[in-house]
């Protein structure tokens, strides 16, 4: 009964050790990290081969130090991504995302690695068209009309001084005369001054007299207006301002900090998903603006070989820091930062950096 005992008890230990053996194996098994990633070229794109671009080469830099087994995963959008990493859903992005007050209140960054600018793309328009455009904008319709009905005006007051007693020159009664006075008047605002018709009388010479001081002035408002419409890239269309994006159709990426900007000064805008169906939909609405960050922008426009259609503007509108994102209670971050900037005072980082710039 004893030896039973004994032998129930050495089976026992030997079970539990056997058991804690491998909870310890379990234990000391690297850990696979999560990290988000959603398709953001050239910071991260798709291919047969898997993923790539300057995010992600950036980050297996940054783990030849780390060492950590980690594995992607791939959302369809950035809303997406964002709201994944809040929740921790993942345990990190090593996508391009731009650090702002408000993505800090439920997010939190490494140190920047990308320094980046929220430009501004449009379609770009033919010298011909602009000009046509200019000249033909209510604007510009409504000074000619405004001009045609004084120069009728003065033709008529005119007329009415001269009509019996310079029945010759200015037609006598009737519609004859009041066709007279307008040429009279048209041609002496624009000095050519002919001679055939000049008034006689008192009243006559004088309306003829305020009308020459007021033509020199008509004219001069005049031709710079027609200058200003000739002027292609005139001040109009320039954006000094994040006010001025006020006067157009403004559309940006969704969850993007583009929009956030856009929301923060309320600007009016629409939205789209991402970078390559901004620039559809600026394709199919030609007098828009496409507002979002400038190396996305840059990138799309090359890869799709639209240089001669659209541009982006020299004037940007903010500068953008791009950073890994963690969700807020991670202690990853501690981790991840020393070695991120030990990376990027290497050479190898350089040569990373320049081969996007």
């Amino acid at each position: 009964m004893m030896k039973s005992m004994k032998l129930g008890l050495v089976c026992l230990i030997t079970l539990l050790s056997f058991q804690l053996k491998a909870q310890d194996s379990i234990s000391s098994s690297p850990k696979k990290y999560s990290i988000g990633i959603t398709e953001t070229p050239p910071f991260v794109e798709k291919s047969a081969q898997g993923v790539s671009g300057l995010s992600i080469e950036s980050w297996e830099m940054v783990n030849q130090q780390l060492g950590w087994d980690y594995e992607y995963k791939e959302y369809e959008s950035l809303a997406d991504l964002l709201l994944a990493v809040e929740k921790g859903e993942v345990d990190f992005s090593v996508n391009p995302i731009t650090v702002t007050d408000k993505r800090m209140e439920n997010i939190n960054f490494s140190q920047p690695y990308f320094i980046s600018q929220t430009a501004i793309a449009q379609i770009k328009k033919s010298n011909a068209w602009a000009v046509v455009k200019n000249l033909w904008s209510w604007k510009f319709i409504s000074a000619l009309l405004i001009l045609i009905g004084v120069i009728f005006i003065f033709g008529f007051l005119v007329w009415l001084f001269e009509r019996k007693k310079n029945a010759k020159e200015f037609g006598g009664e009737g519609f004859s005369g009041v066709k007279e006075g307008f040429w009279w008047s048209a041609v002496t605002m624009t000095t050519v001054g002919y001679g055939d018709r000049s008034p006689r009388t008192t009243g006559g010479r004088i309306i003829a007299l305020i009308w020459m001081f007021m033509a020199v002035i008509i004219i001069s408002s005049l031709t710079a207006s027609i200058a200003s419409a000739l002027t292609v890239e005139s001040i109009n269309n320039e954006i000094n301002s994040v006010a001025e994006l006020d006067r157009f159709n403004v559309v940006s990426v969704r969850s993007s900090s583009s929009q956030e900007f856009l929301n923060l000064y309320k600007i009016k805008h629409e939205e789209v998903k991402d970078g390559v169906s901004g620039i559809a939909y600026l394709l199919n609405h030609p007098d828009d603006l496409l507002i979002y960050d400038l190396p996305i922008l840059n990138y799309e426009i090359e890869q799709q070989n639209l240089q001669d259609d659209i541009q982006v503007l020299e004037k940007t509108l903010k500068k953008d820091y791009f950073s890994y994102s963690f969700p807020k209670d991670s202690d990853l971050i501690d981790q991840v930062d020393p070695v991120l900037i030990s990376a990027m005072k290497t050479m190898e980082w350089s040569r990373l950096m320049k081969n996007y710039n």
